[in-house]
């Protein structure tokens, strides 16, 4: 059994809650809108642009509620008031007198919360509409004054963004007061009021009131007590009031988060605008932007050339693939010699021409991004084409009719030339001694440098070398050699097929042969499309990379600058949708 005091403690702790005293610590909607304050106080203290914002955030608080009254000059806020607290004729004169020279926001008790008198919004002081536009961010519930000479744009405007943008739909109530002024049509005021709330018009309520009657009616002793009953009620106020209770019933843990989640909203906003780049900041963000701008544009131009011309290369490939394998003579199994030759050329030029397309392609982009930011910009490395070539033959069946004929085959081919040729370039692309020896011949005479100095990069043009020159020159003749290479090798299946097969029975052979033919070029294609895609990309990567350290004095600020502002901003709507979510939980 729990002791008196226990029982007492917890006794004051409902009532408390009960009264809206308390806010929760169970995960609540208080708790939850508090938990996402502390994270935008990390996001927001972390750049000096939004820091100052902190002091805005919604924190902890269990004061009585606050209804703000948001209108214009000379609605009757300040004598509403008075009307609400009953107040005598001396103290009514004081708060109306002192109404129009409120500057800043004056709270009053009231039934256990505070209504809080803001300055009139359509005074022409901006000072006013600020400090009013402060206290609807301080308030739970709003009162929205307007009078029976209905509300001008400026001022319906006003009122829809209290309540949409402000959130205050389901949290205010709106007043129509002088409602007993001369010539005015009760129905028709409250039609057109309506009108103007627009969509809001079925969640707020509208009370009609006079507070001058009803004050002046409190306060004149000559009145009857029915005379009086009458005005009063005549006058709105106790209808006010009811609806005023109604209002803030739910009490501090049923209205307070959700204002919150609109402030913390609200300071969210202000957050972003922050973030609206000025001056040289904007410029420098401007400038970064424009040079990734024309980065980005440089390695689409050179990306699609590469996956243009690699399928340039494949198509061309399993073209030749299709003509070596028509060309198997059934009755001989044979390849003739010129249609051999004239494969391996054509897929030597395959290389050739994609080599030459791609550093055109390459040479452009470099021409533009020169044209714009002038010499700065780094030259493009030379091209050089290491794609690996295939393997040389595909596997054939264990006991093939053909093995005898393939062996044949492959030495036939060596004595004619193809297995030298191959082991040759080989020589060439793999070790750099030999491609310097080759270098070394090619340097004596005219045709030799012309070749290898077509980048300017190699000679001096009187048969002596450049600083770095001669290495440039080596691992060009090893590219080349490496280039012409793969197309022998890849000819090596075509070759096998030249032994003489006698057997008619062979010929199903012959046609196994050239499917086998078919596909090899097939695949080698593939890997040639690959090989030439993903070695095209990297040299790109390399020269981008370049170009952007080159470049780096032009986008550095304006970088920092803009992936800071993009992260903050990132995080911010983060918080946003969070906040917005509790909303949406809380409405429904």
């Amino acid at each position: 059994m729990s002791s008196p005091s226990g029982s007492r403690s917890a006794r004051i702790q409902e009532a408390e809650k009960a009264m809206g005293l308390r806010t929760t610590a169970d995960g609540g909607p208080s708790t939850r809108v508090l938990a996402l304050s502390a994270r935008a106080e990390g996001v927001l203290n972390a750049h000096p642009r939004t820091r100052d914002l902190t002091a805005s955030l919604p924190r902890t608080d269990t004061s009585p509620l606050r209804i703000a009254l948001l209108g214009p000059y000379s609605a009757g806020k300040s004598t509403l008031i008075a009307a609400l607290l009953r107040l005598p004729a001396a103290e009514v004169e004081k708060i109306v007198d002192a109404a129009p020279k409120t500057l800043e926001e004056t709270p009053y008790p009231w039934n256990g919360v505070t209504l809080v008198d803001l300055p009139g919004t359509l005074s022409g002081d901006d000072s006013h509409l600020a400090s009013a536009e402060r206290g609807v961010r301080g308030a739970d519930a709003l009162m929205i004054v307007t009078t029976s000479e209905l509300p001008g744009e400026a001022e319906t405007e006003a009122i829809a963004r209290a309540l949409d943008a402000d959130g205050f739909a389901d949290r205010s109530v709106v007043v129509v007061n002088k409602m007993n002024a001369e010539n005015s049509d009760r129905k028709v005021i409250l039609d057109e009021i309506r009108k103007r709330l627009g969509p809001f018009a079925d969640r707020v309520p509208i009370v009609p009131t006079d507070a001058r009657d009803f004050l002046d009616a409190a306060n004149d002793l000559e009145l009857t007590d029915t005379e009086r009953e009458f005005l009063a009620s005549r006058s709105g106020i106790d209808a006010l009031t009811t609806e005023l209770r109604r209002l803030v019933a739910p009490g501090v843990n049923g209205l307070r988060p959700r204002a919150q989640a609109y402030e913390l909203l609200r300071v969210l906003a202000d957050a972003e605008g922050m973030w609206h780049l000025r001056g040289e900041d904007l410029d420098a963000v401007r400038t970064a932007e424009k040079v990734e701008a024309s980065l980005s544009l440089a390695r689409e131009g050179v990306l699609k050339a590469l996956e243009r011309e690699s399928e340039v290369v494949a198509a061309r490939i399993r073209t030749e693939g299709g003509r070596i394998a028509d060309s198997v003579s059934e009755k001989k199994g044979t390849v003739p010699t010129g249609i051999a030759t004239d494969v391996t050329a054509r897929l030597i030029d395959s290389h050739t021409d994609f080599d030459i397309n791609f550093s055109s392609a390459t040479r452009a982009a470099y021409d533009a991004l020169t044209a714009e930011y002038g010499e700065v910009v780094p030259e493009p490395e030379e091209w050089v084409n290491n794609v690996n070539p295939p393997e040389a033959n595909p596997a054939t069946p264990a006991k093939s009719p053909l093995e005898e004929a393939v062996k044949k085959a492959a030495e036939q081919a060596a004595k004619q030339g193809a297995g030298k040729l191959s082991e040759w370039l080989r020589k060439i692309a793999s070790d750099k001694e030999q491609a310097a020896a080759v270098v070394d011949w090619l340097i004596k005479n005219k045709v030799g440098q012309k070749l290898l100095d077509s980048g300017g990069k190699v000679t001096n043009g009187a048969k002596k070398f450049k600083p770095w020159g001669k290495v440039n020159a080596t691992n060009k003749v090893s590219s080349w050699a490496g280039k012409a290479q793969w197309a022998p090798v890849v000819m090596g299946p075509a070759l096998d097929a030249v032994s003489i097969i006698k057997d008619q029975s062979n010929r199903m052979a012959v046609e196994k042969h050239r499917a086998e033919i078919r596909d090899h070029f097939a695949n080698v294609a593939l890997q040639q499309r690959d090989g030439l895609v993903d070695a095209g990309e990297e040299h790109l990567r390399g020269w981008i990379a370049d170009v952007e350290h080159a470049l780096g004095d032009l986008t550095g600020p304006g970088g920092q600058i803009g992936a800071t502002r993009e992260a903050a901003l990132k995080e911010i709507g983060s918080l946003r949708d969070a906040a917005n979510r509790l909303i949406d939980q809380a409405a429904g």
